[in-house]
């Protein structure tokens, strides 16, 4: 027992400090580990088995759609990046700059990425020439850097893996169309593999990205009430392909410039996940992003029925391509039992000489440590159907509490209360950025998203009293 007793012990409750709860988890479910240099994680290999689920169904959706994949380089000379002179000013303050190569002074300093628009772009401009050239659908996985000041595992960090796609059209109409469906695709990872519904919308002005006409977000609610935006969408207009002179010919005869877009989601997913469906016993992971969706507990494997009752299941589960383990480790039933339910393993089942007597075996729901028993013989077969059960209550206990964590304010008293602990604050705003800037200065809350419905329920804007334009979400956010 001294085992469980270590393990149980181990992870903070939420109640108690979420933080610490939050690193807890990140440590002790062995997601990663710290390595010699602030805000750089090693992501170890459950972990990053996490990020190559979500790897494997965005890919083939973005393949799906027409988009293919590249990589570009690591580093971006300075002369390169200024070129487009808000997006410098919007990333300056987070660069890491490179200024010696083989014991010389670069003339050139090499940025470490942050982002990649600049290198897409420039790209471009060689690439293309003629109206038949568009459009140019690309993405990436790749890594960057942002030089942060605060850092927290998968959340903020000064290194954090991604996806980025980088597109240009011959029409404004198709590059916002793409930026919208890009939007969708996210929209349906958080529903179908991730078990987390999301608000989605436009960014304010004082929120889009630097250099974008116009940001879309998906934004996620936390366990503590906080957002989190968990991907984006941007429709750049010209600016860019202006600025790096990217130029067709069009059907027409006339020399133009395209449209562009970008988006992106990152391992800030993981901490997302981690956030929406853990306890206070660690990980809960939705079945279709989990590394190990069951997880085999012999008992008294040295018994041959137990074996071979182990080894039909893994054939058969197999079948059904489940991902599928055992632990014939020496430790204690229980503390393995503990093991896998704080790594978040959706499905637990126990193999037994005394169950298996009458022809059965125990499976246990991580989401809510339901038990039952069921027939060894027919078990594998009812699994898929399970492990969407769970995906689907998971979906649906998480949208329950988005939906009861949002409330809608007609005064300022009402938004400042709201945002202190119980969620989104909707919000029908003026549209003014002075007003944001007041809510944040006042509460620490920011503008997350306007919802594409833009249903007014006040007439006037709580901050200041004027006539109210936009329907807008307010929340504190990590």
């Amino acid at each position: 027992m001294a085992d469980l007793k270590f393990k149980t012990e181990a992870i903070t409750s939420r109640s108690e400090d979420f933080a610490q709860w939050y690193t807890d988890v990140c440590k002790k479910a062995g997601l990663m580990d710290y390595s010699d240099v602030k805000g750089f994680i090693i992501y170890k290999p459950y972990g990053y088995a996490i990020w190559e689920q979500i790897q494997k169904y965005l890919d083939k959706e973005f393949k799906e759609t027409g988009h293919q994949a590249v990589y570009m380089p690591l580093v971006i000379p300075e002369s390169l990046f200024n070129k487009e002179k808000e997006h410098v000013e919007g990333f300056a303050p987070e660069t890491l700059i490179a200024t010696v190569g083989g014991n010389k002074n670069l003339d050139d300093k090499l940025i470490i990425r942050p982002t990649s628009e600049v290198l897409f772009t420039s790209f471009y401009s060689r690439l293309v020439n003629s109206y038949r050239d568009l459009p140019v659908l690309y993405y990436q996985w790749c890594n960057v850097v942002r030089w942060e000041k605060t850092t927290r595992p998968f959340l903020r960090g000064s290194e954090f893996l991604w996806q980025e796609g980088h597109t240009i059209h011959a029409s404004e109409q198709e590059a916002r169309k793409e930026a919208l469906k890009m939007l969708e695709v996210y929209d349906n990872l958080g529903r179908d593999v991730l078990a987390i519904p999301f608000l989605k919308g436009k960014k304010t002005e004082k929120e889009k990205f630097a250099g974008a006409e116009e940001t879309y977000s998906i934004e996620a609610l936390m366990h503590d009430k906080k957002a989190l935006q968990s991907g984006t969408t941007h429709y750049f207009g010209q600016g860019f392909t202006k600025a790096f002179n990217v130029k067709y010919l069009d059907s027409d005869g006339q020399i133009k410039n395209p449209y562009q877009t970008s988006w992106g989601v990152s391992t800030r997913l993981i901490g997302s996940i981690i956030m929406v469906h853990g306890d206070d016993n660690g990980l809960v992971l939705p079945p279709y992003v989990a590394p190990i969706q069951v997880i085999i507990v012999p008992i008294k494997y040295q018994d041959e029925n137990v074996r071979n009752a182990c080894n039909y299941l893994i054939k058969e589960l197999k079948k059904f391509n489940i991902r599928v383990d055992i632990d014939t480790s020496d430790h204690t039933p229980g503390w393995k039992f503990n093991e896998y339910e704080m790594k978040g393993v959706p499905l637990r089942i126990e193999v037994g000489p005394r169950d298996l007597k009458d022809g059965k075996i125990t499976f246990v729901k991580r989401l809510n440590n339901e038990k039952n028993t069921a027939e060894l013989e027919d078990f594998a077969l009812n699994v898929p159907t399970l492990l969407k059960e769970i995906h689907q209550e998971m979906y649906d206990k998480a949208k329950e509490f988005l939906l009861n964590s949002i409330t809608e304010v007609k005064t300022y008293d009402e938004l400042k209360k709201v945002v202190a602990s119980e969620g989104y604050a909707k919000v029908c705003w003026c549209g003014d950025e002075k007003c944001e800037n007041k809510i944040k200065l006042d509460t620490n809350a920011t503008s997350r998203c306007m919802p594409f419905e833009q249903e007014l329920f006040s007439d006037t804007c709580p901050v200041c009293g004027k006539k109210a334009k936009y329907v807008v979400y307010f929340a504190k956010a990590y």
